[in-house]
């Protein structure tokens, strides 16, 4: 038999065994094709590092208790639910942070929220707040953590795009050191 006449006849053989693996209809997102899109999901400038000293110090280097930055994240969107109601924003921030020499322990904590809202940050919609412990081991100043997963949700409806809404990642900052990443720039 022919090339093309064999692969025919396998395709012929294939439809009806591929067809008898479904176990009755095909979930919603997978018959219209949709992998559930995710908002922008950005760090904010602003709130991207955190340099804390110790209290009534100068800001120099023998009085920092610790410089973190965010250094990244992970991120999933999936539909809540068969009728899609909802989208489900997963975002996990990783930390990077050196122990200063004014720390008094070898434990740093790190304050840090993500917040929802709409692109032009006119309507705020979910905000959660999170502490990221830092342990340091003995002679070790610098180090990365994950922080816990920040779980957001965005209730979709028929004008609702994900594109017109933003997931933004910061430092939970005092007026003063927000003052001063300001005045230092992004780094």
């Amino acid at each position: 038999m022919p090339r093309s006449q064999r692969f025919i006849a396998m395709a012929a053989l294939l439809v009806p065994a591929l067809s008898a693996c479904s176990s009755g209809p095909a979930p919603p997102a997978v018959l219209a094709g949709l992998q559930a899109p995710c908002p922008r999901i950005a760090i904010l400038a602003d709130g991207a590092d955190l340099t804390r000293f110790r209290d009534g110090a100068q800001r120099d280097l023998t009085a920092m208790v610790v410089d973190a930055k965010i250094a990244g994240f992970d991120a999933v969107c999936d539909f809540v639910g068969r009728d899609r109601t909802a989208l489900s924003i997963r975002v996990t921030p990783r930390f990077e942070a050196e122990r200063g020499p004014a720390a008094e322990g070898r434990i740093i904590d790190l304050p840090w929220f993500a917040v929802l809202s709409d692109a032009g940050d006119q309507t705020l919609l979910d905000r959660q707040s999170f502490t990221t412990r830092m342990n340091f081991p003995a002679n070790v100043p610098r180090g990365v953590v994950s922080g816990p997963t920040a779980r957001l949700s965005l209730p979709l409806g028929e004008s609702v795009r994900p594109a017109e809404f933003a997931v933004r990642i910061s430092f939970q900052l005092t007026p003063d050191q927000l003052a001063q990443n300001r005045a230092r720039g992004p780094r």
